[in-house]
């Protein structure tokens, strides 16, 4: 998908402003909405490709002028209504008003506090080998689906080389929607600076990024790394 959320590469955006002795929280409301989040996928409201999901769905303007920690807010809002499990008259109020659908366990404390001490691998067992191997020469499909995906604008339709394989995951693609899991490999892919950003970039520099099967075809053209 498309939008505004996909700035990478893109110039004008402003300056990163790196905060010198950041704290983790800069209020107890992003503490709150932090340990929401936990609280909410280990009850079983959603997934976080779900979350990327709709966040990328925000209005541009608002996008924009929102912080992190509002971004998984508006998410989450959203998530509930979607799923049955909180009205926008709710969330008007402030408060339940016993018109929900769809509401899970509670997650216990424990199981909160095991999540963030004890993360589980998200590693799955795939039902085919491998679509490549290390060292293989890869296309990224010049793709503009209208669905969630993790393959980035600046880098469709660009020639790279497999530079490893880490295994198969839940695809982030359908994932975002639930339903039928699909299961692909994803490797980490290798470009010149050059193939990315052009000419004016230096020969000697190179650009890693984590990508699916679906992302990518075989490179049948041969050319440099």
């Amino acid at each position: 998908m498309n939008g505004i959320h996909d700035v990478g590469g893109m110039d004008n955006i402003g300056p990163l402003v790196i905060e010198d002795k950041e704290p983790v929280f800069h209020a107890d409301w992003e503490r709150q909405v932090f340990s929401m989040n936990i609280a909410m996928i280990v009850a079983g409201y959603f997934e976080i490709d779900e979350v990327r999901r709709v966040t990328e769905l925000m209005p541009a303007v608002d996008y924009l002028g929102a912080d992190y920690y509002e971004k998984w807010l508006y998410s989450f809002e959203e998530l509930l209504v979607e799923k049955n499990a909180l009205t926008r008259a709710e969330i008007a109020a402030g408060k339940s008003l016993g018109e929900n659908d769809t509401i899970l366990p509670a997650a216990s404390k424990a199981n909160v506090e095991g999540a963030m001490t004890n993360p589980l691998s998200v590693r799955k067992v795939a039902d085919t080998a491998s679509k490549f191997n290390v060292g293989d020469r890869v296309l990224t499909k010049n793709m503009n689906p209208v669905h969630h995906t993790r393959i980035p604008r600046y880098v469709r339709g660009k020639r790279g080389v497999i530079e490893q394989c880490h295994g198969a995951f839940l695809l982030p693609d359908t994932n975002a929607y639930g339903g039928t899991e699909i299961v692909q490999h994803n490797y980490t892919v290798k470009f010149s600076a050059q193939e990315i950003w052009g000419d004016d970039s230096t020969g000697n520099d190179f650009f890693y990024i984590d990508l699916f099967d679906d992302y990518m075809d075989e490179d049948t053209q041969i050319t440099g790394t």
